[in-house]
């Protein structure tokens, strides 16, 4: 089962995120297969401001214990989290 990860960077904290940025990034490697896109949201500014992961897990219980895990979660840069079961229909390389 796919799960979004929708997740909201607290106010002024790009400091923050770019010092964990090498570890989140690692983290994601990590996870293999599991992963199956990432990339930052972006202010206005064009500088990021939160995250949309989609990760596959067997059940929300899962998908919360990988997001928990995810150095810029650990690190306290999120100011929400919000995760969502999600159905990938269109342009889905696994369904070509």
């Amino acid at each position: 089962m796919l799960f979004a990860l929708i997740c909201t960077d607290k106010p002024a904290s790009l400091d923050l995120r770019l010092k964990v940025r090498p570890e989140h990034l690692a983290y994601l490697d990590s996870l293999g297969t599991k992963l199956k896109a990432a990339g930052p949201f972006l202010g206005s500014d064009e500088k990021p401001n939160g995250s949309l992961v989609i990760i596959e897990a067997d059940d929300l219980a899962g998908a919360q214990a990988m997001a928990a895990k995810d150095p810029y979660a650990i690190a306290g840069l999120f100011a929400s989290v919000e995760i969502r079961p999600w159905k990938w229909l269109i342009k889905n390389p696994e369904n070509a």
